[in-house]
């Protein structure tokens, strides 16, 4: 019996059974908690609608944070490229919308990986210094307005729209983590950056394309998460810090899962289950404020727990 156990550990079916686990626990002690106001299918579909514009952000956080880095300008460029992509769709229809979105944001990771290349300094402040200049450039962007999604544009704001979106950013990062190099090297270089250079991979061009591979998931997230809410506000002061969390757990869900196999599965269902106890604490009646808390507490179990699988690795 404990051989059959540890087999399954060592497969890539025990991720499955982890995950979808964790979330039938979680979804069931709601359930009880607040049978009436939480978890009916029409909620389930509310939070999934939800989870999904996190789910592909995370997969872009997910090239850089596997190679140890982070990014604390994902927030500001949601905000820079939805407002981009609102202007431009209002001259161009889909196409400026699309394109504003997606070119905004790999243009930014272009801008956030060659600095971090040349400046030699930790990608988390760096990432500090642009998010505060890309607030500004947003609000002067958005001439101080509100940017309202025009009605007609708004085909990504639920099914099916949305969800096929979702669907082909989590195919696209699928068939780079298992069919090119990129997903090969970023591993290698996460997982021991000096082997990574002796083994002639040039550390710097991936970790360039690390960045744009996120931003151009970041600028995927900005059509999403416009279209879900219909407008965007440029904001200061940090405050599109809040922004960067929901994704990053997501991440570490992915991370922590990767032995099986399941960085993909994860980040989605990791995702799912944040939306489920955000929302279950929210039937119950507690404050908004617990989702600060519930944020905190989970990043802080979350990374304990990957911590364990990527001992010697630092953030850079």
């Amino acid at each position: 019996m404990a051989q059959k156990l540890e087999k399954l550990k060592g497969s890539r079916y025990y991720g499955f059974v982890l995950l979808f686990a964790m979330l039938i626990f979680f979804y069931g002690v709601f359930k009880i908690l607040t049978p009436h106001n939480f978890g009916s299918p029409a909620n389930l579909y509310s939070y999934l609608q939800s989870s999904i514009i996190y789910a592909v952000g995370g997969c872009g956080l997910y090239f850089i944070v596997v190679m140890g880095l982070f990014d604390f300008a994902v927030g500001s460029n949601i905000v820079l490229s939805s407002i981009v992509g609102v202007i431009l769709s209002k001259q161009f229809g889909y196409p400026g919308f699309i394109l504003g979105c997606l070119g905004c944001g790999t243009l930014i990771g272009l801008l956030i990986g060659f600095l971090y290349n040349k400046l030699n300094v930790p990608s988390m402040i760096v990432t500090v210094g642009l998010m505060l200049i890309f607030e500004s450039v947003a609000v002067f962007a958005a001439g101080g307005e509100k940017q309202t999604l025009p009605e007609n544009l708004r085909f990504f704001s639920s099914a099916p729209g949305n969800i096929i979106l979702a669907i082909l950013a989590f195919v696209f990062m699928y068939f780079i983590l298992n069919y090119t190099k990129i997903g090969t090297y970023c591993n290698a270089i996460g997982s021991n950056e000096f082997t990574a250079k002796n083994m002639g991979i040039d550390v710097k061009k991936y970790k360039l394309i690390g960045f744009m591979l996120l931003h151009f998931f970041v600028g995927i997230m900005a059509i999403l998460s416009v279209s879900y809410g219909t407008t965007m506000t440029a904001l200061t002061g940090m405050s599109t810090m809040s922004r960067n969390f929901q994704p990053l757990m997501g991440t570490f869900f992915g991370i922590a899962f990767r032995k099986y196999g399941q960085p993909i599965t994860a980040i989605i269902v990791g995702e799912f289950i944040i939306s489920l106890i955000f929302n279950g604490f929210i039937a119950l009646g507690a404050p908004t404020t617990i989702q600060n808390v519930v944020t905190g507490a989970a990043l802080l179990i979350i990374v304990s727990l990957t911590a364990r699988g990527a001992k010697g690795s630092v953030v850079k």
